[in-house]
Formats: structure tokens, C-alpha cells, sequence
């Protein structure tokens, strides 16, 4: 029998990959990762990719979020949070931990639990501890999802400045002095983890930076011109994180570099100079992201300078491991040497973050910028590679 005239079922058309945007969690830098998503969320390309925002609250609930990224933006001085965004106060998304299925699940208490749908990549925005050290993407790795930059060790390494600088220096990149205090050591004995900041400060002079070994966007970090406020910058570096790093400061210029996955390996991107902020002591979170103190790009370097800071920049992606991104930051000292200070593996990514703005100088554009990262996340696989 001929099935010529038969009526035929039409074709589904094929799915758009979807693309799971995380952001928020339960580290000090949950306002900026709800910046960071409302920009992503607003660049991705709806025609290629469908999407699914999921917020953590600061106490760790994986929340439903409305696809609203004009609710994802600094106002009157203050960042935004996932409790603001979140579709319940006690609803919760599930990701499976099962290479099998990527099917993702949300639940109320009270109801039965509704399926969302197969997730294909995840867009982590999540800056410091239970995000962007390596935590997630352990889940990630065990779930079977590929996701957007560094994997697992890459990740622990880009947020443990102390372990970042033993890697960096193991592979011949040069590092500032610093020194490190573990919470053991401050455990055991105050007064001689002290004066073990007191010797460093003796050798190598005031003011010294005390900061969270494992914190970004600056927060935590304290400059200290003498002895009368180390016990302070303790305190508060403390807050953050029970091990603490302590840099002598290098006097020079701030210069950041980005790096990009492409086809072929990384790129690094124009350099950027960060200026001296006029009316903050150094580049901290208000410079940052209150204030916008705007950086150079590009940086004003001879072109021996660029091509010398980009290679290093490349250097230390490799050095990590790293994938996707890498924003390095170096400081060009009086005497002409570059010194890597140190890595961001998810970096600021918000438009006005010297990540993106040095791409777009490069002739990427921040949907272009966005694309690419997805891309290359879906090229990859989970799992030893």
C-alpha cells in the first residue's frame, strides 16, 4: 500500500539548548552575582537558547526566579538579592545528580513537585566561596551538565589566593611578598600569628593590604599604613574568611588582562589599567561597582608592554587549568616587570566590568562575549578532560 497520500505529522522543530543562569548564593558577593545575572540574563540570545534564572538565597535555597533582569540592578547605592526575586519564600529547584537525566524539578512544601524541563548548560554567575571555588562545579561534574568556565580544580585555585600564588610561582610567574595566616595558626596561638604579620611588615614596610584568602570584589580587604590598624583589618578579614592573606603593597601601575576561550585555545584581550580611585583609598567594592571608577582600555602600554602582559596572562590561564575565562591582574612595576597579583575565574561580568569592557575594545561585543562562553561550554564535556 502506498503511503504517498497519506497525511503526514509534521516535524517538531528542533529544541533550543537551554541555558540554566545560577546566581546569588551564600557567599559575601551575593548582591554582585544578582548584578552580574541581570546582565547576562539580558544579553543571551533568545533565538539560540532558551533560559531558566535560578537564584540561591543567602542561606542556600536553590529558588525559581522570574526571567525580570531590570529587578537585577544596583539602586540607590544598594545591590539586589534573590529573596527580592524569588518566585516563593520556600520553593526549591532541584538539579538531578544523574548523568541520565538533566530533567530539573521544582517543589513547595504541600504540592507535588513540577518538572522544568531538561537543562543543557549552566551559566554560573556566583561569585566567591559555595560558587565559584570549585563547589558548584563538583556538583556540576557529578550531575553531568556542562557549564561555563574553570572546572573544579581550576576553580579552587583561582579562589585560594595562597594556593593561586603557589601555582603561579611554581610555573614562573612572579608574585609580591605576601604571608599567610590559617585559622589553626590564630587558634593556637593570637599573639605569635601577630607578630608573624608585625615581621612581614618589619622587612618588607607599610601599609600592608589584610585580606580574606578566599573573597573577591575587594571585600574583606583593608589597607593598613601602621601597626595601630592591623587588629581591625584582622577583624574584618576574619569576617569573611578564617584564613587570611596579608600582601605587602607594590608600588606601580594596575593593569588587567582578559583571556578567552576560542576554537583554538585562549586569547587574551586588550589590557586595561586601573587608575588610582581619587576618593577611595584604593580600588575597593565601592570603587568597584558603587562608584564605577571607569578604568583605561586600552591600557596605555608601549606595545612591547602589551604583548609582554598578555602572554602572561595566557601563562597563568594555562597554569590554572583554567577554561572558558580568566581575568588576570598584574602590577607593572617601577622597575618595568610585570607581577601577577592574581586571577579571577569568574570574573566581575557586569557591563561595566573591565572583563567585558577590555572584549569589547578587543571587537567582542557582551552578547558576542556571552555566546562564546556558552558555546565553548557546550563543546566541552563533564567529567576528566
Amino acid at each position: 500500500m502506498s503511503t504517498e497520500n497519506l497525511p503526514q505529522s509534521p516535524q517538531q522543530p528542533p529544541r533550543k539548548p537551554r541555558v540554566a543562569v545560577v546566581f546569588g548564593g551564600r557567599s559575601s558577593e551575593h548582591g554582585i552575582s544578582v548584578v552580574t545575572a541581570g546582565a547576562v540574563l539580558r544579553a543571551i540570545d533568545r533565538s539560540k537558547y532558551d533560559v531558566l534564572p535560578i537564584g540561591i538565597t543567602r542561606d542556600g535555597r536553590w529558588a525559581l526566579t522570574a526571567d525580570e533582569p531590570e529587578r537585577m540592578a544596583i539602586t540607590e547605592r544598594r545591590t539586589p538579592s534573590v529573596e527580592e526575586l524569588a518566585e516563593s519564600s520556600e520553593g526549591g529547584v532541584v538539579l538531578p545528580v544523574d548523568p541520565a537525566n538533566r530533567e530539573v524539578v521544582y517543589s513547595e512544601p504541600g504540592s507535588v513537585p513540577k518538572a522544568l524541563g531538561e537543562v543543557d548548560v549552566v551559566f554560573p554567575v556566583l561569585h566567591g566561596p559555595y560558587g565559584e571555588d570549585g563547589t558548584l562545579q563538583g556538583l556540576l561534574e557529578l550531575s553531568g551538565v556542562p557549564y561555563v568556565g574553570a572546572g573544579v580544580l581550576a576553580s579552587a585555585v583561582g579562589q585560594d589566593k595562597e594556593y593561586m600564588k603557589r601555582v603561579f610561582t611554581s610555573f614562573g610567574l612572579k608574585v609580591g611578598p605576601y604571608v599567610v595566616i590559617r585559622p589553626r595558626e590564630w587558634q593556637r596561638d593570637e599573639s605569635a600569628a601577630r607578630a608573624k604579620i608585625v615581621d612581614f611588615a618589619g622587612e618588607h614596610g607599610w601599609p600592608l593590604f589584610v585580606k580574606p584568602a578566599r573573597a573577591g570584589s575587594s571585600i574583606g580587604i583593608t589597607k593598613v599604613d601602621d601597626l595601630s590598624g592591623l587588629d581591625e583589618a584582622i577583624a574584618e578579614a576574619q569576617s569573611h574568611d578564617p584564613k587570611i592573606l596579608v600582601e605587602a603593597a607594590l608600588r606601580g601601575r594596575e593593569i588587567e588582562c582578559g583571556v578567552l576561550e576560542f576554537e583554538d585555545g585562549p586569547r587574551a584581550s586588550v589590557p586595561a589599567e586601573i587608575p588610582p580611585p581619587q576618593e577611595h583609598a584604593y580600588y575597593d567594592f565601592e570603587a568597584k561597582y558603587i562608584d564605577s571608577t571607569p578604568g583605561i582600555v586600552p591600557a596605555p602600554l608601549t606595545p612591547e608592554e602589551t604583548a609582554e602582559v598578555q602572554r602572561l596572562a595566557v601563562d597563568a590561564f594555562d597554569a590554572a587549568s583554567c577554561e572558558g575565562l580568566v581575568r588576570a591582574d598584574f602590577f607593572l612595576t617601577e622597575d618595568g616587570e610585570f607581577v601577577i597579583n592574581e586571577i579571577n575565574t569568574l570574573p566581575g561580568f557586569t557591563p561595566i566590568s573591565m572583563y567585558p569592557q577590555m572584549w569589547e575594545k578587543s571587537g567582542i561585543s557582551y552578547p558576542e562575549l556571552v555566546s562564546r562562553l556558552i558555546e565553548a561550554a557546550l563543546r566541552r564535556s563533564t567529567g576528566l578532560r
